[in-house]
């Protein structure tokens, strides 16, 4: 992400962050002659305790450098969860040239990962890297999840399969899981400047998939949560598991994700595994 990119980021994501907001939410005066949803510039500067201007400069883009106290309060006028005040800080926070210009290295897991992944069936386990691609998963999550079917050309990426596999969006929830991807996903991205490999995926995304390109325009943000997936697979039934993710010590880049089955969903998946 160059530092216009960065710039542009940071405008439409405060913009986007702004109209979802009423005068009512803030304890604001509605007024009148509203003509547009959401708060006014004026008002989240007065909420923020800074200049009109100053605020205008950030939403369109213009090179300023708001200082952390700054943010702080701009995340409090915009009632910002924990995950959005992190990508507006990423966001807003330049990073050096040195770190823009850098490519990283590819991505590989240790042996004793590898084992333990395996180890850990009948529950699905896979390990993703910074950009959602798929570095290694065990036997129950390749007969959950279908991951060797994932098509090309990014046919490793968590992402791009949530977006272009055909029986997922027949599921009845798929268009809420979808959301949660792209914010959870657009929280990540903030974090690799300069990886264009974030840019190349995203860009596929956009020509291939109407429903992404809608919800990457929404700019949420949000952090990965812990809970409940249940599924209808269409050859196994009913299947309940409780799910976690977890970075791996050696590299917090990398994520580990368990899903943990349910006593009847073991018993399915121990006689598939074998």
């Amino acid at each position: 992400m160059k530092d216009l990119e960065r710039r542009k980021a940071l405008a439409d994501f405060l913009r986007s962050r702004r109209a979802r907001l009423s005068p009512a939410d803030v304890g604001l005066p509605a007024g009148t002659r509203r003509r547009t949803p959401g708060l006014r510039r004026e008002e989240v500067a007065q909420l923020a305790h800074i200049g009109v201007s100053w605020y205008t400069a950030l939403e369109q883009g213009r090179d300023v450098r708001p200082s952390e106290q700054v943010l702080n309060s701009l995340a409090e006028a915009l009632r910002l969860s924990p995950a959005e005040k992190r990508h507006l800080f990423l966001l807003a926070l330049p990073h050096s040239e040195s770190q823009q210009a850098a490519s990283p290295p590819p991505e590989t897991i240790s042996e004793e990962l590898k084992l333990a992944v395996h180890a850990l069936n009948p529950h699905p386990v896979y390990v993703m890297g910074r950009r959602w691609d798929l570095l290694e998963w065990n036997r129950a999550a390749e007969i959950v999840f279908s991951f060797s079917s994932i098509a090309p050309p990014h046919h490793r990426n968590l992402l791009w399969r949530s977006f272009t596999h055909p029986d997922l969006k027949s599921h009845q929830n798929w268009h809420s899981v979808a959301k949660s991807l792209v914010s959870q996903f657009r929280a990540d991205s903030a974090r690799y400047p300069g990886d264009p490999s974030f840019a190349e995926l995203i860009e596929d995304l956009m020509e291939t998939s109407e429903e992404f390109r809608t919800l990457w325009k929404l700019h949420d943000v949000k952090s990965v949560r812990e809970g409940v997936k249940q599924m209808d697979h269409p050859q196994h039934g009913r299947l309940v598991f409780h799910h976690v993710t977890l970075q791996v010590p050696a590299n917090p880049d990398q994520k580990i994700v368990l899903y943990t089955c349910s006593e009847e969903t073991a018993r399915i998946l121990s006689k598939l595994v074998l």
